[in-house]
C-alpha cells in the first residue's frame, strides 16, 4: 500500500526545494502570528514531513546542516554566564541524579515495552533513549529491534517534545504577557561578528573531522563559551543568520518522516505514541521537582528535563522567557552522558531479553 498524491518526485530537485522553502515560509509565518515559541523549527519540520509523504525525495545538505548546529552552538555560549557555570559547579550532584534517573526510567520503560510485545523484539529499548540517536540505529539491528522502527521513535520523539514545549511556553509567555518585537535585520558589529562566524565554521569542521559525537554543536560551544566567558570574543547571531539555522534542523528533522518509514510505522503508531508520552510527563514530573529542589520557575524546569533533541529545545528555550543557560546545562548534560552510557545500558537490556526471544 502506498500514497498516491502529489508525486513530488516527477518535478525537478529546484522545484521540489522551492515547494519546501514556500511551505516552511507560510507554516513558520502562521506560528510566528500566534507567537509559537520557535515558529520557524517548528515549521520547517512541517513543511519538511508534508513534502516528504508526497515523495519529494530530498535529503537535506550536511554542509548547511553541519553550519546550522555550529550556529545553535554559539546561541548557547552566549547564554552561558559564570553565574551559570558557578552555580553548576555547586549543584552538580542535582543535575547528575536528574540525569541518570531519565536514562534509567527511559530504559526501564523500553525493557518492560520489549518484555511485553508491545513493539517488535527490542525496538523499544532502543527508540525510548532520549539521545544518541545515530547510535541507537545503528547498534539495534544486532540486537533483534527493527531500526527503521527506532528511527522513527527517535524522530518521533523529537517533534513532539519540540511541539509540546513550543505550546507549554506559548501558553506561559502569553500568560505573563511577555512580547518582544523581532528585529530581524539588526545593525551588524562586525568584528565580533566575524569572530562569531569563524567559532561556528571552524568548530563545526573540527566536529566533522574529530567525528566528536555531536561534535559540531558541542565544538562551538565549548569554544564560544570558554572564549566568551574570558572577554576574548563577543558572540554576535543576528536574528537573520539564526533563522537559517533553525529552518535547516527543522528540514534535518522533518524530512527523516519518509512514506516509507511512516507506513513501517502506522500499525504500531499508537504504541509508539503512548510511550513517547509517557516519558515526557515523567521528565514533566522531574521538572516539577526541580522547582522544588532548586527553586528554578516552573518552565526552565520543564525545557531544562525535556527529553532533547538538545538542538531543538535550545531554539525553544532561546524563544521563550527562561534561563536559557541552565536549560541548556542540564541538556547538555543529559546528552553527553547518554552518548557514552546510553548505548552501554541499551545493549546490557537488549541482551537480557535475548535469549527469551528464541
Amino acid at each position: 500500500m502506498t500514497l498516491q498524491f502529489m508525486p513530488l518526485s516527477k518535478f525537478a530537485r529546484p522545484v521540489r526545494w522551492g515547494i519546501l522553502v514556500i511551505l516552511s515560509a507560510l507554516s513558520g509565518t502562521l506560528l510566528t502570528a500566534i507567537h509559537l515559541p520557535a515558529a520557524l523549527l517548528l515549521g520547517a519540520i512541517i513543511a519538511g514531513i508534508l513534502v516528504e509523504t508526497c515523495q519529494a525525495e530530498i535529503q537535506m545538505p550536511q554542509i548547511p546542516f553541519y553550519i546550522s548546529q555550529g550556529i545553535i552552538g554559539c546561541m548557547v555560549a552566549n547564554a552561558l554566564t559564570k553565574e551559570i557555570v558557578h552555580s553548576f559547579i555547586h549543584q552538580w550532584p542535582v543535575f547528575l541524579a536528574i540525569v541518570l534517573i531519565i536514562i534509567l526510567s527511559c530504559c526501564t520503560l523500553g525493557w518492560t515495552m520489549s518484555k511485553l510485545g508491545i513493539l517488535p523484539g527490542t525496538t523499544a529499548i532502543w527508540g525510548l533513549l532520549p539521545g544518541a540517536a545515530s547510535a541507537m540505529m545503528l547498534m539495534s539491528d544486532s540486537f533483534g529491534a527493527d531500526s527503521r522502527l527506532v528511527a522513527f521513535m527517535q524522530y518521533l520523539r523529537v517533534v513532539l517534545v519540540a511541539a509540546i514545549a513550543s505550546l507549554v511556553a506559548h501558553f506561559w509567555v502569553h500568560a505573563s504577557g511577555s512580547s518582544t518585537p523581532i528585529v530581524w535585520f539588526p545593525v551588524i558589529h562586525w568584528l565580533p561578528f566575524l569572530e562569531t562566524l569563524a567559532i561556528i565554521i571552524g568548530g563545526s569542521a573540527i566536529g566533522v573531522i574529530s567525528k566528536f559525537p555531536a561534535g559540531m554543536l558541542l565544538i562551538p560551544l565549548m569554544a564560544g563559551s570558554v572564549l566568551q566567558l574570558n572577554g576574548l570574543v563577543e558572540i554576535e547571531l543576528p536574528r537573520w543568520l539564526l533563522a537559517g539555522g533553525y529552518l535547516c534542523i527543522g528540514w534535518q528533522i522533518g524530512l527523516r518522516f519518509t512514506q516509507k518509514v511512516l507506513l513501517n510505522a502506522a500499525k504500531v503508531l499508537p504504541q509508539i505514541i503512548a510511550s513517547i508520552l509517557a516519558v515526557i510527563l515523567f521528565c514533566g514530573c522531574l521538572g516539577y521537582a526541580l522547582t522544588k529542589i532548586l527553586g528554578i520557575d516552573p518552565l526552565t524546569a520543564y525545557l531544562a528535563t525535556s527529553p532533547g533533541g538538545v538542538d531543538a529545545v535550545a531554539i525553544i528555550a532561546a524563544s521563550a522567557n527562561v534561563n536559557v543557560g541552565f536549560v541548556m546545562t542540564l541538556q547538555l548534560s543529559r546528552a553527553l552522558i547518554i552518548m557514552f552510557v546510553g548505548p552501554v545500558l541499551s545493549k546490557f537490556l537488549a541482551n537480557k531479553l535475548k535469549p527469551k526471544e528464541r
